[in-house]
C-alpha cells in the first residue's frame, strides 16, 4: 500500500467509503422491502397462505409460475397429481377467483385415454338468445313446505368442527350469494350456518348431532326447533359416506372445542364418533318409517344419502315405497361416490369400499326407472365433482343436482396440504387454530365461493348449449360418449340403456 501513490490511496478509500455505504444502504432497502412485505402480506385479507406465512407464502407463487416453463424437466406434471391434479386445481382457482378459463395451444387432456367423457356437439348449438336459465325443480311436492329451487351445483355436506368457524362463515354468504343451498354436514346447526341467510339442507348423521337425545336417538323437539328456522330447507338422512362406508364421522379430540361440544350435544375435549350406522334402522321398512317420522315432525322433504355398494336393497326399498304408496318415498336420494371426500377416514375404506359415481349413480337412476319412481324422487349426487364435464357427465346420466364440497374448499383457498385431521390446515379452512383461521378472512372468501358456483354454472351451461340443448338439465345420454378400453368412444345411451318401468309390479297403495 505504501508504494501506491497519495492521491490513488485517497481514491481507493473513497471508492470503499461509497461501495460500504452503498451496501449499508441497499441492505437496509432490503431489511425495509423484506418488513414492508411481511407487514403487508401478514395484514392483507386476501390469500390465506401469505397471511398465514408472511413473506415465505409469496414462494408458492414464484414456483407455481416459473413451473410452467421448466416442467419438462420435473415428473410432476399438470394430470399427475392425486387427489385433485394441478390442471383441475388450476380451474378451481381461477373459477373462484372469476378469472378467464381461457387456455391456449390445445388441450393437455390425453382425449383417447380409456374413460375420458366426450361431449357430443351439435351441429347446430344454442344461441344467445335460445338460452334458458336451469330449469326449477321441487323436492316434496306433497309436504307442507316443499323446496322449489334452480340451483344445479351446491355445497355438499361439511360440518362445523371438521371445517373452522371463518370458513363456514364463508361458504354460509357465499352460497347466499349464489344462490345455491349449503348442507350442514353431520355435525348440527351452528350459528354460522345461518348468518349469511343462504338456504340449508340439515343433515342428521348417525350419531344424530343437533337432534340427539342423550343416548343417541332422535329427539323430536330438536327436530322441531330446527325445523322453525326458514332457512332450514330440507332434511338429510345420512346412511353412509363415500369415503368411509360402513364408517361414521370421525372428529379428532382435538378439534372438539366447548362451542362444538354444545352444538353437537356431547362432551368437549373427546373425540366424536359416530355408530356405523343408525342403531334404530336396520331394515328398507325401518328407514322409510325414520323418514316419515322427520318429515311429519319437520313439514319439509326429506331424503337420505349413502353410498351405493351391494345394490340388492334398493330393489327391497322401491318394493316397499310401492306397498306403502308412493307418498312414502324420500323425496331424494343422495348419492356419495367412493372416491368422494372426508375429514378422516381409514385408508382401506377410502381407497377400497364402495362403487364410484360412474357406476352408483345410472345404476340408482335405472332403478327407479324401473320401479316407476324417477318422477317421485329427486336425485343428488356428489364425489371428486369440481370441474365442468364431470358435472355435466352427471346432469348426462339423470341427476337433477350436484354437491360438491372440495371443490369449494379449493374456492376458499385449500392447497390441498392433506392435513385436514391434524388441525394444521395452512389455509385455516380445517382448524380451529386460531393463529391459522386468521388467514381465511370469510368476507373476501365469500366472493370466491360465488364465483365459484357462478362460473361452475355457465360453463356446465356452455357445456349444454354446445350440445344443442338450452340448460343443463336437459342433457341426456345421447349428449356424451365414453372413451372405451378398445380405443373407440361408445355413446352413453348404449352403455346405459334407456329402461322402461316393469310391466308386472306391485302398486298397492297408490
Amino acid at each position: 500500500m505504501s508504494s501506491i501513490p497519495q492521491e490513488l490511496r485517497n481514491w481507493l478509500f473513497t471508492l470503499m467509503e461509497i461501495m460500504a455505504a452503498l451496501f449499508i444502504i441497499s441492505a437496509g432497502f432490503t431489511v425495509l422491502t423484506v418488513v414492508v412485505l411481511y407487514i403487508f402480506d401478514w395484514a392483507q385479507s386476501k390469500h390465506a397462505i401469505r397471511r398465514n406465512y408472511p413473506l415465505i407464502g409469496r414462494f408458492r407463487y414464484f414456483f407455481e409460475h416459473f413451473g410452467v416453463f421448466f416442467r419438462q424437466y420435473f415428473f410432476a406434471m399438470d394430470r399427475e397429481e392425486m387427489p385433485f391434479n394441478r390442471a383441475q386445481r388450476s380451474w378451481a382457482y381461477r373459477a373462484a377467483k372469476n378469472l378467464s378459463n381461457t387456455v391456449p395451444f390445445g388441450s393437455s387432456h390425453v382425449l383417447s385415454e380409456p374413460g375420458t367423457v366426450l361431449f357430443l356437439n351439435s351441429a347446430f348449438a344454442i344461441q344467445e338468445e335460445e338460452k334458458q336459465q336451469p330449469s326449477d325443480i321441487i323436492f316434496g311436492p306433497d309436504c307442507p313446505q316443499p323446496y322449489k329451487t334452480n340451483s344445479i351445483f351446491n355445497i355438499s355436506g361439511m360440518s362445523y368442527g371438521a371445517i373452522s368457524k371463518p370458513a363456514l362463515q364463508a361458504l354460509s354468504r357465499g352460497a347466499a350469494k349464489a344462490g345455491c343451498w349449503l348442507n350442514t354436514g353431520e355435525g348440527g346447526l351452528s350459528p354460522f350456518h345461518l348468518e349469511g341467510n343462504a338456504d340449508i339442507v340439515f343433515q342428521i348423521g348417525t350419531a344424530k348431532y343437533g337432534v340427539r337425545k342423550e343416548h343417541g336417538l332422535i329427539d323430536v323437539n330438536k327436530l322441531k326447533a330446527v325445523a322453525a328456522h326458514n332457512q332450514v330447507k330440507m332434511f338429510e338422512l345420512k346412511l353412509s359416506q363415500g369415503a368411509k362406508p360402513g364408517k361414521g364421522g370421525i372428529l379428532p379430540a382435538v378439534k372438539v372445542s366447548a362451542e362444538i361440544a354444545a352444538i353437537r350435544g356431547i362432551p368437549e375435549g373427546h373425540a366424536s364418533i359416530s355408530p356405523n350406522r343408525h342403531p334404530e334402522i336396520n331394515s328398507v321398512s325401518d328407514l322409510l318409517d325414520m323418514i316419515e317420522l322427520i318429515r311429519s315432525t319437520t313439514g319439509k322433504p326429506v331424503g337420505f344419502k349413502c353410498a351405493i355398494g351391494s345394490a340388492f336393497w334398493l330393489d327391497d326399498l322401491c318394493l316397499e315405497i310401492l306397498n306403502r304408496g308412493r307418498h312414502t318415498a324420500p323425496d331424494f336420494i343422495t348419492i356419495d361416490s367412493a372416491d368422494g371426500g372426508t375429514g378422516a377416514a381409514p385408508l382401506p375404506l377410502i381407497d377400497s369400499v364402495g362403487l364410484p359415481l360412474k357406476e352408483s349413480l345410472p345404476l340408482v337412476i335405472d332403478k327407479l326407472v324401473e320401479y316407476n319412481l324417477r318422477d317421485r324422487i329427486k336425485v343428488i349426487c356428489s364425489g371428486k365433482l369440481i370441474t365442468p364435464a364431470p358435472v355435466a357427465w352427471a346432469f348426462c346420466m339423470g341427476a337433477d343436482c350436484v354437491t360438491s364440497a372440495r371443490g369449494f374448499m379449493f374456492a376458499l383457498g385449500c392447497v390441498q396440504a392433506l392435513q385436514c385431521d391434524k388441525n394444521t390446515c395452512p389455509a385455516g379452512i380445517t382448524t380451529h387454530n386460531k393463529r391459522l383461521q386468521r388467514g381465511l378472512v370469510a368476507k373476501d372468501k365469500a366472493e370466491r365461493v360465488m364465483h365459484y358456483q357462478k362460473n361452475m354454472v355457465e360453463e356446465v351451461s356452455m357445456i349444454a348449449h354446445s350440445c344443442g340443448v338450452v340448460e343443463p338439465r336437459k342433457l341426456t345420454r345421447n349428449h356424451a360418449s365414453l372413451v372405451s378400453a378398445n380405443g373407440p368412444s361408445i355413446i352413453l345411451s348404449e352403455i346405459y340403456p334407456e329402461k322402461t318401468p316393469k310391466s308386472k309390479i306391485p302398486m298397492v297403495n297408490q
